[in-house]
């Protein structure tokens, strides 16, 4: 819990900067990039989380590699993340940025399960129909298993709706009703 309060505290100072640039998307792009390089390379996360590099020369690295392809205040908060040891927190630091940019955005993400994989026209009219009931932009996360059958189910939250909920939903907007 102390970890993702912490996170969350670099995530809000982050992008109270970003704001204050007009650079939301721009940050969020750059911390979700360092998250990512982290998570999918050990030789990253091996190399900032050892304590035989010294502090200095981890910063000087990071610095090298970032200056000029990131935003200056990113590269700041890793500084400071590194100098405290909370270098394990960027990714959860970028997860906390990105919650607060898509609240900003008006937007949700969805995870949506369906029976059998969906083209993108159908993934469109999905993004497009939920984005009608929920009264923001939905960001569909679509997961196959082929084990519900048919139809779909929607997991939005603590909510979790399927077909014929989100049909009656729909329905109403329309003025219309669903058996």
């Amino acid at each position: 819990m102390r970890d993702e309060t912490i996170a969350r505290n670099y995530a809000e100072t982050l992008f109270e900067l970003a704001d204050r640039n007009n650079e939301l998307e721009e940050y969020g792009v750059a911390i979700e990039t360092v998250a990512l390089l982290i998570e999918e390379d050990p030789k990253i996360r091996l190399f900032l989380e050892t304590p035989r590099i010294d502090d200095e020369d981890r910063k000087q690295v990071v610095r090298d590699a970032f200056s000029t392809a990131l935003p200056t205040h990113v590269v700041r908060d890793e500084h400071e993340a590194l100098h405290k040891r909370r270098q394990r927190l960027l990714p959860t630091i970028s997860s906390e940025y990105q919650a607060l940019l898509d609240e900003r955005l008006g937007r949700e993400h969805v995870q949506v399960t369906v029976a059998r994989a969906v083209d993108d026209s159908t993934r469109q009219v999905i993004a497009e129909r939920l984005s009608a009931v929920l009264g923001k932009e939905a960001i569909p996360h679509i997961r196959v298993r082929p084990e519900i059958l048919g139809g779909l189910v929607v997991r939005t939250g603590d909510t979790i709706s399927d077909a014929l909920d989100l049909a009656k939903k729909i329905a109403s907007l329309f003025g219309g009703d669903v058996g």
